[in-house]
């Protein structure tokens, strides 16, 4: 049963399978075409050990979100929780990273549209994504989840045909997934906290817990699913490139699905590659567009992010100035800015957001749902962990980007205490 809410309110519309395929559409998106690189070069032989790291630190994280979205079932997720456990500081420390971080990146996904599309017009094709994304996001939560359901059997597809043609071909065996001495302990944590962002795309249900049906028994199954998918695809995947390519092979690419099909002499695979790798992307902007945009409508109710922001529209019951609002900054990024080079704050910023999930899950009561203790412990601790072990820029670019939100959280607090 769909439930219409009023001009303040979101609409109760989307049912399991919806959110499973909006969580899964939003991790294995076009990180799967991108992310196992830059890992392979931290963790050398030691990539599947990293990964397995990551779907650790992923799945405490996702039974705290769970946990915490079943109790508070209303749009703005980690930025809601931690307002209303640990107090508005955390909450808006939470929300202010999310959003901006994730902004940029709604524009990076843009631009790996482009440069796979029409590289020549890499940005024009951006800007034209995150437009026509933004028109299917106005259009209702309904025809958004329409859409990703048919790049997730894209993307399903195209990853399929890629693990059985590689596996299958002679090439197989040129590599090896056995741990040799280039892995080491600083690496193999390096590359989690670089996987870990692949993996981040499970908040997306969180976010869009308004507009969830029974969303205390469809959220926390609807993340467990999603995120077993994603897994089992990163893993396979991660499995066929080691065994053709090699942890050297696998590093030294910057587009390691498209050699391992050459190297295993199935070059038919690559527009088919190519193709899966724009529709992925596509389905990063368009989960991010959702997912920014909520939590931005959460902010703005709390008049955290400009109160017109918090606006729903009448018809279609989606935060349509918040969605267009993103949808422009997007683009003007796409045009302006070459952001691919100055996201590495995206994982930092995630693992910061996740890492106050996790403490806010801590101060749950049995009563109210906690899950066993040592989950938000080691969700907690991992998220801190993998933070400081990224690359140096990527972390002094996210604790730039919190000390930014801490400086406007001040002055916010300072003005309403003067009452102006």
């Amino acid at each position: 049963m769909v439930t219409r809410g009023g001009s303040g309110e979101l609409r109760r519309s989307l049912g399991l399978p919806d959110a499973v395929v909006i969580g899964v559409g939003s991790m294995v998106g076009a990180g799967i075409f991108v992310a196992l690189a830059p890992a392979a070069r931290a963790a050398g032989s030691g990539l599947l050990v990293g990964l397995a790291i990551a779907a650790v630190v992923a799945l405490c994280n996702a039974t705290s979100s769970a946990r915490l979205a079943a109790r508070y079932p209303t749009s703005g997720g980690t930025y809601v929780y931690g307002r209303e456990r640990l107090g508005e500081f955390w909450g808006f420390l939470a929300g202010w990273g999310f959003v901006v971080g994730k902004t940029a990146s709604c524009a990076a996904m843009a631009l790996t549209v482009g440069a796979y599309v029409w590289p020549d017009h890499a940005r024009v094709v951006g800007a034209a994504s995150v437009v026509a994304l933004t028109a299917v996001n106005y259009r209702g939560i309904g025809k958004s989840a329409k859409a990703t359901r048919v790049i997730v059997a894209l993307v399903a597809a195209v990853l399929t045909a890629f693990v059985v043609a590689t596996l299958g071909s002679g090439a197989v065996g040129s590599g090896s997934v056995l741990i040799g001495s280039d892995a080491t302990v600083g690496g193999v944590l390096q590359a989690a906290g670089l996987l870990f962002f692949a993996f981040a795309g499970y908040a997306r249900i969180a976010t869009l817990g308004e507009e969830v049906v029974d969303p205390q028994r469809t959220i926390p199954r609807a993340i467990g699913i999603a995120l077993a998918v994603a897994l089992g695809v990163y893993a396979a995947v991660a499995v066929a490139l080691l065994l053709v390519l090699g942890a050297d092979g696998l590093a030294s690419s910057s587009a390691p699905l498209l050699d391992a099909v050459r190297e295993a002499g199935t070059d038919w695979l690559v527009p088919v590659v190519v193709t899966g790798a724009a529709v992925a992307a596509l389905g990063s902007l368009l989960s991010l567009i959702l997912g920014v945009s909520r939590t931005s409508l959460a902010m703005a109710r709390d008049h955290r992010l400009p109160h017109v922001l918090a606006e729903v529209h009448p018809r279609f019951g989606v935060p349509y100035r918040a969605e267009i609002a993103v949808g422009v900054t997007a683009v003007i990024l796409v045009l302006t800015v070459d952001v691919r080079e100055v996201i590495g704050f995206s994982s930092f910023g995630v693992l910061v957001y996740y890492a106050i999930a996790n403490a806010s899950a801590w101060t749950l009561t049995r009563a109210e749902g906690r899950p066993p203790l040592i989950v938000p412990v080691v969700g907690l601790a991992g998220c801190l962990v993998l933070a400081v072990t990224l690359p140096l820029s990527s972390a002094l670019a996210g604790a730039g980007v919190l000390a930014v939100g801490v400086l406007v959280h001040g002055v916010q607090t300072r003005l309403r205490r003067s009452g102006r």
